[in-house]
């Protein structure tokens, strides 16, 4: 089972236990805020374990983040304790993807949970661009949240996410409503973790979300987002400065040898994602 009161304790959330959509777009607001999204196992060669207990320990006792599947299936498992309806769902990933790409896998986990029998899409864990609230499943309805609109296409089954850009609407990501079981995502996450041409083997993905800022790192690459207000960008050139960020703003206290072992591992330099091509 999981422990509501420590995951609370966690997030800072001291409001209300009930299923309603306050509550719903409270934890997911108080989740994205604390909890930080971090792909660092990934990294450094090691696979997530997916267990609602090495999730817990991992992410409420460690004090540490995690990416979609470990975000993702522990909100599930709190959304279900408090009587929500939750159906675990798979996504293929297209942000900042041109139009003719090869189609990829189904690499992402996202959540649909009805709030008195109105589905909405719940994402604590699409890192790149977190969601700090719930969206009505509704196509073609443009929402506003705390930091811009994002909406909700649907084609021939195939819904997609989308954020409004200074050049347009851009998907997210793709997915239908085919519910998925844990053990779908045991060889998903066995795949994101550990295949040689998975991004996440390769660069260092961080992000945190609160209604006034988004701040996020990209290997060496530090920008911080705030509504109404163009990002600001540095690099990150030294381990002192890089230790001073996991620690705030993104809430890590790691040991020295890991901090070494990533900053060392990530690319620098560049503005993209780095993927070998051989």
């Amino acid at each position: 089972m999981i422990d509501l009161d420590a995951y609370f304790r966690r997030i800072g959330h001291t409001g209300p236990r009930t299923a309603t959509l306050d509550v719903l777009n409270a934890l997911c607001e108080r989740h994205t805020a604390s909890i930080v999204y971090e792909n660092i196992d990934p990294l450094l060669g090691r696979a997530p374990q997916l267990s609602l207990a090495a999730l817990q320990h991992k992410l409420i006792t460690q004090v540490r983040g995690g990416y979609c599947y470990e975000q993702n299936l522990l909100l599930r498992e709190v959304l279900i304790s408090l009587g929500y309806t939750v159906t675990a769902l798979a996504a293929r990933v297209v942000w900042r993807q041109p139009p003719q790409a090869p189609l990829r896998p189904r690499s992402h986990m996202l959540l649909k949970v009805e709030v008195n029998g109105s589905p909405h899409v719940v994402d604590v864990g699409f890192g790149g661009h977190l969601m700090g609230q719930a969206l009505r499943l509704e196509a073609d309805t443009p929402q506003r949240t705390a930091h811009g609109l994002m909406r909700i296409t649907a084609q021939d089954g195939v819904h997609a996410v989308e954020t409004w850009l200074p050049e347009g609407w851009t998907p997210l990501y793709r997915y239908t409503l085919e519910a998925h079981h844990s053990a779908d995502y045991e060889p998903l996450n066995w795949y994101t973790a550990t295949h040689p041409g998975s991004i996440f083997c390769h660069n260092l993905m961080m992000e945190r979300l609160t209604p006034t800022l988004r701040t996020s790192l990209l290997n060496d690459r530090y920008i911080t987002r705030r509504p109404g207000e163009p990002p600001a960008m540095r690099r990150v050139a030294q381990q002192a400065d890089f230790d001073r960020l996991l620690e705030e703003p993104f809430g890590l206290q790691l040991p020295a040898a890991t901090r070494r072992a990533v900053f060392e591992r990530i690319p620098k330099g560049q503005d993209q994602f780095v993927v070998p091509t051989a």
